[in-house]
């Protein structure tokens, strides 16, 4: 039987007079997703205040200046001219039907809500629905958008504060961020989360994940909660129980009128848990050094990004991912794309190969390395995550928790980061 995991948003208090220093001892006690953090209204962030920079916010300003536009298609409306615009692949293309959404009305196993995702925006839609839009600006965190599917001559995004009601939690390390959710559904698609109810990134149990979700691919040997949903929720021996539930494609569970694509890839899947989480942390480690910057100088943001780093680089570098029961592998065309994106070292090898194999990546280091959203961090931050980087590439970390990787994946995640990440190779040149 998969382990429940209870979904309870719990902000701790944060009182007047509750300094920096008694604030970091918290920190660490528990980790980033335990710890009290809003830093929405610091001067130093200005969420929601100060002008943003991510890709739709762009999108927005072509639109309204009449250098871009978005044709309205039949059946899926805008969704496919606006993943061409912000550069998203339909190959990314993920289906959930658990109703967990805003537009929980709308979603069930025969009216899927579809995601599409790249570094740094995630696209939702379900058929009759508007359009959702999460995009991460470089320095702002994540902002939250929706295109009414309603053909005009000047669509417009607007910003939807109303899902930082759930979007602002331990969940998402208490940064306004995305989260990936496994929870059960009945075949109306109603959540059963007393059943079933996770979090996921790539530190869940595969026992514990993708309920509500369909999951297309080769998955032999790998239980799930995927593609399946619970009639008898109310019967005493009721269980969301994890079995090998293989789909290769989405026809013939739905009418895929509007949908662009027969998957909702494995592989897909496997990237965009990691990824979500991944966003979140350097939202959360950039925020608290730039508020201990202001608050306390730059010793204060050092020591602030120095205790952040070593959970930061744990996710980072995979530590804690389970490893894959057997191999597994999609049939959307997403790996195989993804695998051959850079940037790539002298031996041709980038941190965005796929293993599927016994893990996520061949070489466990997040691609997020590269994102924009990391490269904006302060000077800072990078000192912290580099230095702690090459503790535990180096060797010098000897914690057992790092066993796991082996000889082989530190030097290679080590050479692939000095050929492609010029500051990092600086900064451990000059020893930090």
């Amino acid at each position: 039987m998969a382990r429940v995991h209870l979904t309870l948003v719990g902000f701790g208090l944060w009182a007047l007079g509750f300094g920096w220093l008694e604030a970091q001892e918290a920190q660490g006690a528990g980790g980033m997703e335990s710890t009290f953090f809003d830093g929405r209204t610091h001067p130093a962030i200005g969420y929601g205040v100060r002008p943003s920079d991510d890709a739709v916010a762009r999108l927005n300003r072509a639109l309204e200046a009449g250098e871009a536009r978005l044709e309205f298609e039949p059946g899926s409306g805008y969704l496919r001219p606006l993943l061409r615009s912000l550069q998203i692949d339909p190959d990314t293309q993920m289906a959930v039907f658990s109703k967990t959404s805003l537009q929980s009305s709308l979603i069930s196993p025969r009216n899927p809500r579809t995601i599409f995702f790249n570094d740094s925006v995630a696209v939702a839609w379900p058929r009759g629905g508007f359009i959702e839009v999460a995009a991460q600006d470089p320095s702002q965190g994540v902002a939250f958008y929706m295109l009414e599917q309603r053909q005009t001559a000047a669509p417009r995004f607007r910003l939807e504060p109303k899902c930082l009601t759930c979007h602002v939690a331990y969940a998402t390390l208490n940064v306004p961020g995305p989260l990936v959710r496994s929870v059960a559904a009945a075949p109306t698609g109603e959540s059963l989360p007393f059943l079933a109810n996770a979090i996921m990134d790539h530190r869940t149990p595969y026992e514990e994940r993708w309920a509500g979700w369909f999951v297309t691919g080769r998955t032999a040997g790998v239980r799930h909660l995927g593609n399946t949903t619970i009639a008898n929720a109310q019967f005493p021996t009721a269980e969301a129980t994890p079995a090998v539930s293989m789909l290769d494609t989405l026809d013939g569970h739905f009418d895929r009128a509007g949908y662009l694509s027969p998957h909702s890839d494995v592989a897909a899947l496997l990237v965009f848990e990691h990824q979500m989480h991944m966003m979140n942390l350097i939202t959360r480690i950039g925020w608290e050094t730039r508020v201990a910057l202001a608050d306390h100088g730059v010793e204060g943001a050092r020591s602030a990004a120095a205790a952040l780093a070593p959970e930061f680089v744990d996710y980072l570098l995979f530590i804690d991912e389970p490893p894959l029961p057997a191999p597994v592998k999609g049939a959307s065309g997403f790996a195989e794309r993804f695998s051959a994106l850079g940037p790539r070292d002298q031996r041709g090898r980038s941190l965005r190969e796929l293993d599927l194999q016994t893990r996520l990546l061949k070489y466990p280091c997040s691609y997020l390395i590269y994102a924009p959203a990391f490269e904006a961090l302060f000077a800072e931050s990078k000192a912290a995550i580099y230095a702690r980087l090459r503790d535990v590439l180096s060797g010098k970390e000897t914690a057992g928790r790092y066993q796991r990787l082996s000889a082989a994946d530190r030097q290679s995640i080590l050479e692939i980061l000095r050929d492609t990440k010029p500051d990092f190779a600086a900064l451990v040149a000059a020893g930090l």
